[in-house]
């Protein structure tokens, strides 16, 4: 696989739904299968084409292209890492037509570790330049730390290691595995190394054990907050402008956290300048209504705890704790469409078990 792309949204949007894109792409088929096939530079007739009209539909997707076999052409779609783009991926996939010498992929799959060779800038990255080792922490023992260990790391060419690294775990483990049952990963060379060191073959194994634990101690964990305490804190920035911030204290003190790993943080920008950085009447109304619209969609017994927001300098946070990161996805994508003329909105996805991101709001509470 190669030919690694990645397309923007366009201003004027023709293409507003996956069949709508697929239709397109079922009319353009053949001159693309040419191109893959006849290993040409797919720039100019594919990319150039493909891109705007994926772009159309919705940014942040990436790809690769190549052939799956002698008569198969693959188009693998991937979000590159970005969590809240695997489920658009996903679906992308899902809607897709059979068609005739075509093989299309969501998220990059998994091979036999005999199958992954990766070379690079001169380093090669395989089962007999990589090894591994896990740390267990004490205070946070479902957290999965993996250190690697490459036998001609070069700190100089540390950029180098790190990427070829990844794209390494991504060929091997398979994207979506990558990216979802490693909380912490570091790369370091062979004198760093702290334990002994295990082949990178074993680190699939290594795991799948660790999940099933994870799913074993977790599965079906449900928190009701409907008795929780709130405390409402203060607190002065660097410029003199105030920060309040409104906390589910009863959830940061939660022993099962970790049930909940996947944190959403949804930032919305607005003008408060007239008001010392917050939110004036009506403004306040705004965003009151939007996180009452995210609680609608996401609800505490599904899996989806409001842990609190903070409010400061121009700018509301919320944050969710998420058992799960696809339904979080799209429902601020569809709420960002929604307040697109009232709001400028941004979210974000990102696994941390033990909440510490959150941990900022503890030395308040009393």
């Amino acid at each position: 696989m190669s030919f690694l792309q990645k397309f923007f949204g366009t201003r004027k949007n023709t293409i507003a739904t996956y069949s709508e894109f697929w239709d397109w792409f079922m009319a353009n088929e053949q001159a693309f299968y040419d191109i893959v096939k006849g290993d040409k530079n797919p720039e100019a007739g594919f990319f150039s084409k493909l891109s705007p009209k994926l772009g159309e539909l919705k940014d942040g997707f990436y790809y690769l292209t190549g052939m799956y076999d002698s008569n198969t052409a693959e188009l693998v779609f991937t979000p590159d890492g970005i969590v809240k783009n695997i489920v658009f991926v996903e679906e992308l996939v899902k809607a897709a037509p059979t068609i005739t010498n075509w093989k299309f992929t969501a998220l990059k799959p998994a091979l036999e570790i005999e199958n992954v060779n990766i070379k690079m800038a001169g380093y090669i990255f395989d089962s007999v330049n990589l090894s591994f080792y896990a740390v267990d922490h004490k205070h946070y023992p479902d957290d999965v730390e993996i250190f690697i260990v490459h036998n001609d790391y070069n700190e100089e060419d540390k950029s180098i290691i790190i990427n070829g690294t990844y794209i390494f775990l991504d060929n091997y483990l398979g994207e979506l595995n990558a990216i979802t049952m490693i909380d912490n990963l570091v790369i370091v060379p062979p004198e760093h190394a702290e334990k002994e060191l295990i082949p990178i073959a074993k680190l699939k194994d290594y795991l799948v054990w660790r999940e099933k634990e994870f799913v074993e101690k977790y599965s079906g964990l449900r928190y009701n907050t409907a008795n929780d305490n709130y405390s409402s804190l203060e607190a002065t920035l660097k410029n003199q402008r105030p920060l309040i911030a409104i906390v589910n204290t009863t959830l940061l003190d939660w022993d099962a956290k970790a049930s909940h790993p996947w944190i959403l943080k949804v930032k919305v920008d607005y003008n408060g300048d007239k008001n010392n950085g917050l939110p004036d009447k009506g403004t306040y109304g705004l965003l009151q209504r939007l996180e009452d619209e995210i609680m609608l969609e996401l609800k505490d017994f599904d899996g989806y705890l409001n842990v609190g927001r903070q409010t400061a300098d121009n700018e509301r946070i919320i944050y969710f704790a998420c058992n799960d990161f696809r339904r979080p996805s799209k429902i601020l994508h569809d709420l960002i469409t929604k307040y697109r003329e009232e709001l400028d909105i941004e979210y974000d996805i990102y696994k941390d078990k033990y909440w510490q991101s959150l941990e900022r709001f503890r030395p308040e509470l009393s």
